[in-house]
């Protein structure tokens, strides 16, 4: 199906009373934030960054050596960036979908499977060790075709991921619609693998976590930069500065403390709504009983799902970079692309037509060529770093934790010994270079969905050289 753009005047009376804040903060059981550091302190691991990625890190690392001084130091709050106000969408993929897995480590991706699933056991199993209310729910991930050229790819990821230790269903336009109803559906793989969680709520949960093993949180404390002494690190703030032994960075998208490693992220924007929750006859209209997580298979997509209180959340399509590396609050707040979305959104479900948004809201991905999270170390080896996850970060970044904890500890451990591990993707140019590149290959991608998944010159030399952007 091929969305049309232009938002129809009762379209934009359904975003007449948003408010432009993520939904899942929008919650009464935020926690207060803790106060910044202000003092100098010693320490023997510091984790400069509290979104999942710095949470999961500072965890381990205190769980598995309860005598190791941990400091978590967050430029704001815990959680309040890409791990607060993303779809909540729980992955076992370690690899941002199979197909992008097999295509770049096809010799390993037998074990990245197996690890992608215990991987998510592992996120479960904290959960219910920490009493984390956080509505995880393993309700899997529909994967909808809605035009006929994408019905033989799905067919295809079904049976050849079974021989890696997926268990992907095909389903006929029949059995989607019975699972969830949208005349715009004609096929689709269930991935039973996936979880549903509030993602604000397991990022506080997290937080709760960190503070109840011991670990030191200071909250509205920026990172100013890295010194390298001779057997320590330096981590200077605002206010105050920390000797550390080791530094872990989890500052995904945010401009990164080696400045090096901005050639390999792009900050890319994406938007997001939330529905009012649906009354019975609305509900009933579309099914969608069991709760799965949905997309769509478009280059340009869009991922949705339901929440515990009964509404739909619903993102995607639009994936903005803006020139220059820029990331701002200002940015967050769209109109064009949720109204962009909205359209969308009645167009896959006119039953629901009269139903109105009650928040839209946009935050930044550390998007990368090779689509999956990358790690290396700096300063002899005292200071590692993962980043990269290219908005597929709620479950792999447990696992990205898990690396950079291997990394920084010398251990030589089977995640390390991957090959996914020890690569990094292919580094994007500087401006004034990177905007007309990024934006041309949006643009050839909106054209390969315009015409049946015909790539052009471009994404084939793109596809060539191992870059393989897809979405």
């Amino acid at each position: 199906m091929i969305f049309s753009n232009t938002p129809r005047p009762e379209t934009l009376k359904s975003l007449a009373d948003v408010k432009h804040m993520p939904f899942w903060l929008d919650d009464p059981s935020r926690p207060e934030p803790f106060s910044a550091l202000t003092e100098n302190i010693a320490a023997d691991l510091v984790v400069i960054g509290a979104g999942f990625t710095g949470l999961w890190t500072a965890l381990i690392a205190k769980q598995t050596d309860p005598s190791r001084d941990i400091v978590l130091l967050e430029a704001g709050e815990a959680g309040i960036g890409a791990s607060g106000r993303n779809g909540g969408f729980v992955a076992s993929s370690l690899t941002h979908s199979f197909q992008n897995g097999l295509n770049r480590w096809p010799k390993e991706m037998k074990k990245l499977v197996a690890l992608g699933h215990k991987n998510l056991d592992g996120i479960e199993e904290t959960i219910k060790r920490f009493n984390i209310d956080c509505d995880f729910i393993r309700s899997g991930e529909i994967h909808v075709a809605n035009e006929e050229h994408q019905i033989e790819e799905l067919r295809e990821e079904a049976q050849t991921s079974t021989e890696y230790g997926e268990r992907l269903q095909f389903l006929n336009q029949d059995q989607v619609r019975a699972r969830v109803d949208s005349p715009t559906y004609l096929a689709a793989i269930y991935d039973p693998s996936v979880a549903m969680v509030n993602p604000a709520q397991l990022a506080w949960g997290l937080r709760r976590a960190c503070l109840q093993v011991g670990v030191r949180l200071f909250e509205g404390t920026q990172v100013t930069g890295l010194e390298e002494m001779r057997d320590s690190v330096v981590v200077n703030t605002s206010y105050g500065r920390v000797v550390s032994k080791k530094v872990a960075l989890a500052t995904n998208a945010f401009p990164p403390l080696l400045k090096y490693l901005s050639f390999y992220i792009v900050p890319v924007y994406d938007y997001v709504l939330m529905t009012e929750p649906l009354t019975k006859s609305q509900r009933d209209s579309i099914g969608w009983h069991g709760r799965e997580g949905v997309g769509d298979q478009g280059n340009q997509f869009h991922y949705y799902r339901t929440s515990k209180d009964g509404r739909i959340l619903w993102g995607g399509y639009d994936a903005i970079y803006y020139r220059n590396n820029e990331i701002s609050p200002y940015l967050e707040n769209r109109p064009e692309t949720f109204a962009r979305l909205a359209e969308h959104f009645f167009q896959t479900f006119p039953q629901l037509e009269g139903l109105r948004f009650t928040h839209a809201w946009g935050g930044v991905i550390d998007t990368c060529s090779r689509y999956a999270a990358f790690w290396g170390r700096a300063y002899r080896g005292r200071v590692a770093y993962t980043l990269g996850y290219t908005g597929l970060g709620v479950g792999a970044s447990r696992f990205g934790a898990q690396v950079m904890l291997d990394l920084l500890d010398e251990k030589k451990t089977e995640r390390t010994e991957l090959q996914m591990a020890g690569s990094k993707p292919f580094p994007f140019p500087p401006e004034p270079f990177r905007s007309p590149i990024v934006n041309f290959t949006r643009w050839s991608l909106n054209q390969a969905d315009a015409n049946s998944g015909k790539r052009n010159l471009w994404l084939k030399l793109l596809d060539a050289l191992g870059l393989g952007f897809d979405s």
